[in-house]
């Protein structure tokens, strides 16, 4: 009898199927999963793997989401429908109608971090990575940005523009748990060590770290670098990850605690059952998926040409 990665490789391979994981799934997802990355770069690679017929997606909602907008011809699948992403949930696309009538002649960027009805409603789409690179592209003075507050103040240093948070108080409550006294702790033990905090971390905990970086910038950072101890701020597994791509180099966690019991939701079993019955499957519809694309295009338009 087959166990369960036997039977994963099995059916992936008679299903033409790839899994995809994001940075913060568990040790055992990552190690089966066929590319690791970020929300954007799983998306990518989606449409970059042609012959791909159906692709199980190791993420959160608004990423499978994501990869289905720009693959509406191929069957995206999420091991547990249930594995939402609170901050996405927190805008919705009567938020963003509401306040563009009261700032018309302001540009709506949206992190990816949204639900697609949301991102319909959005001009433009950003990453963690390029949010400072697309509002400083669009010609509009005033920048309607959401759903993170903090990603909007990393964005708002970085920019002589004003930058209107939507919601006021929208937030990742992984990054909101790490403090500047766990911090200020960490680094006095660790002299040598180099802080990275995601800009979705409070602007305190930005202030006193030596880099602010998304997570595949971590890695573009980390992996050449002649520094060998790092202090990472962002999600548990990330550190994964990096262990695995860096096993000269030590990793030490901001907050033992920082973990996203959404992105936990899959599980070996979950990804079998997912290609064995060929569900959860993704759908979005027709009208939001195709404005949706267009916002996520311009986006891609912007960083791809620069």
């Amino acid at each position: 009898m087959l166990n369960d990665l036997q039977e994963i490789e099995r059916l992936k391979e008679e299903k033409n199927a790839i899994i995809l994981a994001h940075n913060y799934q568990t040790k055992d997802i990552q190690e089966i999963a066929d590319f690791v990355g970020d929300s954007l770069e799983l998306c990518i690679k989606v449409s970059e793997i042609e012959k791909t017929e159906t692709v199980v997606f190791c993420g959160v909602d608004f990423m499978a989401e994501t990869a289905a907008i720009l693959n509406s011809h191929k069957k995206i699948l999420i091991p547990d429908k249930n594995a939402k992403c609170p901050m996405a949930h927190m805008l919705s696309a009567e938020d963003i109608k509401k306040a563009k009538k009261i700032h018309p002649e302001a540009a709506m960027v949206l992190y990816i971090n949204t639900l697609a009805e949301a991102k319909a409603e959005a001009d433009i789409i950003c990453t963690s990575a390029n949010a400072v690179q697309v509002v400083r592209n669009l010609p509009h003075e005033k920048i309607l940005f959401g759903p993170d507050m903090n990603l909007a103040w990393y964005v708002s240093q970085h920019v002589n523009k004003e930058i209107i948070p939507l919601p006021p108080q929208g937030h990742c409550y992984v990054h909101k748990m790490f403090n500047l006294g766990d911090l200020f702790f960490l680094s006095e033990k660790n002299l040598d060590a180099e802080i990275l905090a995601h800009p979705e971390c409070n602007p305190n905990v930005q202030k006193f770290a030596d880099k602010i970086l998304s997570t595949g910038s971590m890695i573009r950072h980390i992996n050449p670098s002649k520094q060998k101890k790092f202090i990472i701020a962002t999600e548990m597994d990330m550190i994964t990850r990096l262990k695995r791509e860096n096993p000269e180099k030590k990793f030490i966690p901001a907050l033992d605690k920082a973990t996203c019991e959404n992105m936990k939701m899959h599980t070996l079993e979950k990804v079998k059952n997912c290609l064995l019955n060929e569900e959860f499957v993704v759908q979005v519809n027709g009208k939001i998926g195709d404005k949706a694309k267009v916002a996520i295009k311009r986006m891609m338009e912007i960083t791809t040409n620069q």
